[in-house]
């Protein structure tokens, strides 16, 4: 029998629902093997992601994501039978069999693109160790944009066996999920952090069958395996609500499973935080959300002809594999004494089926706050999300690039106890046809020290204090004047767009106008690298795009998406000494020094505010509209330039779907609040404006709405 089949509640489950097509399901992980039988009539859509190419049958990260993917989106009477098989399922591979971590700046691009793509629940079996919790920026942007559109991400725990967190399960409104056996134990190597105590719950996480790529199945032991059973219980929950004639919930869904969690054995003792908020409860969980017990829900289903029919007994089905498919038994031990010991962490459990001698050693330590994928081993002393194996950056150049400078962040790695997570990979990617409008510094990129000692040579040299030195290809003053005097050269740069010290995209014209779109990027630079007082100086950039489904390695190691602009139209520089003129000319009124003074620092204020606090990928379509919004802030400056030229502060900037829009076009409502700073009791003054994001280049909507508002 299935050991899905025997958790509590789910075959009971099973009976009112399987899943509904209505409920998307996203799996953030490895490739996945998408040919396998036992996902042939099951919905899956892959989304384009970084990471390209087909499952392998040899692969750690495939067959990581395949497994996960098998035990949600299984079919029935085939060798794995998922748990919400007729969910439809998003597949946005994020971990490759030769790179097993991403940077967080990565996954947040792909939680993006999987809220866009519609999933009600996002599946993440990987994650980073981390002391408090903490997240960068942009993961934590996207964690919390999923929160407020109502989209639940389902995280593993980590295999640590440790009182310590990864993230994103630690981030709020996350659902962790740590593992437990058969019988209801916390296995060993779960973690068990403060965070997981009130927003994690235990699952079977041990020798779960799932399919294995190229054929067969496989069992596999870790957190990264016990989250897609929460996942699936949740789109099943989703389901049974829409059947109900409910709009689905995920976050309801999740209070529920928090709410009704039991108690595990060591409830009551000095160990029962390895407990987290207690043991998944299905029939608990539908009680809490439809206020029938289990028999009752089931029975109104009957009577209501809702029931799911074809049921099959579980104990007829092949899930359970054949001892020929399955990998051999590794005994692990809390000292693993096993050839080249210094591979592993103590106490994390080895992948079954991976010979320990072939498996690589890290070249360096897992930095502090680097994800790592549960089931990879690291090098010894460093403490991983499960094993893990971190794969260094390519070696950063001795000289500074402050063009286009490295980031720093560390990798998120799949949380893999035995091998990575949850990814699933239909055999042939989508060209990618998303559109970006973003907003950040331009730098450049030569790729290689070839061509970047070719730059060096067929640059002049330069006259400094009377002195003829060799160029610097490096100087971006150097570079914008070359560059004027040999504009084809600008094609052989990669052109970059960066979040301060972060490249975010490669930017590569094409078409018709990519000769125009190159001059309007070597105006930028030059404009970059003018001093801060002149009229001529470009402080940001905006630019719209459409992501291509490529990536390009830049010099430093760091692999970045491609975007490709149409043309010139829409591409802004931010010439703020310009802007803040016209926002002054647009009061109206003669202004002493002192109020023009205090004008041009609220209107520095406004911008640097939408560029650091609010900083985004510019990739969903709520960002697009702020990012435009910013960019557009001549009209924004002349709409509350009297706000400002009064006195009043900026005090929030919210963007909201707007109720007003044109058929088949997408409108968000860009709200800016402002406050006296001086007097508490005078009324705030909103201006609203509505942008319409359905093109590729963003337009705003009617008037600029105002109001006074005592909130």
């Amino acid at each position: 029998m299935s050991e899905l089949a025997a958790i509590p509640g789910l075959y009971d489950l099973w009976q009112r629902t399987r899943g509904t097509l209505d409920v998307s399901v996203a799996v953030l992980d490895g490739l996945v093997d998408t040919d396998h039988s036992c996902f042939q009539r099951a919905e899956l859509k892959r989304l384009p992601t970084m990471v390209q190419g087909k499952a392998s049958a040899t692969g750690r990260m495939s067959a990581h994501g395949t497994h996960i993917a098998s035990i949600i989106f299984g079919q029935p009477n085939s060798p794995v039978e998922g748990i919400a098989s007729s969910c439809r399922g998003l597949v946005a591979p994020v971990f490759a069999d030769n790179r097993r971590s991403l940077s967080q700046l990565d996954l947040a691009r792909a939680i993006e693109r999987a809220a866009e793509s519609g999933a009600n629940v996002i599946n993440i079996s990987g994650g980073s160790l981390t002391d408090l919790g903490e997240a960068e920026d942009w993961l934590l942007r996207a964690v919390t944009m999923c929160r407020d559109r109502n989209i639940l991400i389902v995280a593993a725990a980590g295999n640590d066996g440790c009182d310590c967190l990864h993230i994103p399960a630690a981030l709020p409104a996350v659902l962790a999920v740590g593992a437990m056996d058969a019988k209801g134990k916390p296995l060993d190597f779960s973690n068990w952090g403060e965070q997981y105590q009130s927003q994690g719950i235990l699952a079977l996480g041990e020798n779960l069958h799932g399919a294995k790529p190229g054929g067969g199945t496989m069992q596999m032991t870790g957190t990264s395996f016990a989250a897609p059973i929460v996942t699936g219980v949740v789109a099943l929950l989703l389901s049974l609500q829409i059947q109900r004639g409910e709009n689905p919930n995920p976050q309801a869904v999740r209070e529920a499973l928090l709410a009704t969690a039991l108690p595990c054995e060591f409830a009551d003792t000095d160990r029962s935080r390895k407990c987290l908020a207690g043991k998944l409860n299905i029939p608990g969980a539908i009680e809490h959300l439809t206020g029938k017990t289990m028999s009752e829900s089931v029975a109104e289903s009957l009577e209501t002809g809702t029931a799911e029919t074809g049921m099959v007994d579980a104990s007829d089905c092949s899930c359970g594999g054949s001892p020929e498919t399955e990998p051999p038994k590794v005994k692990v031990t809390p000292q693993l004494e096993i050839e080249r010991p210094e591979l592993f962490t103590p106490g994390v459990p080895v992948p079954p089926g991976v010979p320990v001698a072939s498996v690589p050693v890290a070249s360096v330590p897992v930095p502090p706050g680097v994800p790592v994928a549960s089931g990879v081993p690291v090098a010894s002393g460093v403490a991983a999300s499960e094993t893990a194996t971190y794969v260094a950056a390519a070696e950063v150049p001795a000289k500074p690039t402050p063009v286009n400078p490295v980031s720093s962040q560390g990798a998120i790695v799949p949380n893999l106890n035995l091998i990575p997570s949850n990814a699933v990979t239909p055999s042939q990617a989508e060209s990618g046809d998303g559109m970006v409008y973003t907003i950040g510094i331009l730098g450049y990129d030569f790729g290689t020290e070839a061509r970047r000692d070719s730059f060096k040579q067929m640059m002049p040299a330069v006259e400094f204090d009377g002195t003829q030195v060799p160029s610097n290809p490096y100087d971006g003053r150097q570079m914008a004047d070359y560059l004027a005097n040999n504009p084809s050269e600008a094609k052989s740069l990669i052109w970059t767009l960066n979040l301060e010290l972060t490249p975010i995209y490669a930017i590569e014209p094409m078409g018709s106008f990519a000769r125009d779109v190159y001059a309007v990027l070597q105006e930028f630079l030059a404009g970059q690298v003018e001093a801060e007082n002149s009229e001529d100086y470009i402080e940001r950039v905006s630019i719209p795009g459409r992501i291509t489904g490529r990536t390009v390695r830049l010099f430093s190691g760091q692999v970045v998406p491609v975007i490709e602009p149409q043309s010139p139209r829409g591409m802004y520089g931010w010439r703020i000494n310009t802007l803040i003129s016209a926002a002054l000319e647009a009061v109206g009124a003669e202004l002493e020094d002192a109020q023009e003074q205090e004008m041009r620092r609220s209107l520095s204020s406004f911008l640097n505010r939408v560029y650091y606090d609010l900083r985004n990928l510019g990739q969903t379509s709520q960002d697009r509209a702020l990012n435009f919004a910013a960019t557009n802030a001549f009209q924004v400056a002349q709409t509350f330039s009297a706000a400002v030229g009064a006195g009043m502060e900026l005090d929030s900037i919210n963007v909201q779907k707007s109720p007003f829009c044109r058929m088949d076009s997408d409108c968000w409502d860009v709200q800016l609040k402002f406050f006296d700073p001086e007097n508490n009791r005078r009324a705030k003054r909103v201006f609203r404006f509505t942008i319409d994001v359905s093109d590729f280049i963003p337009v705003t909507l009617g008037e600029v709405r105002s109001w006074s508002s005592p909130y």
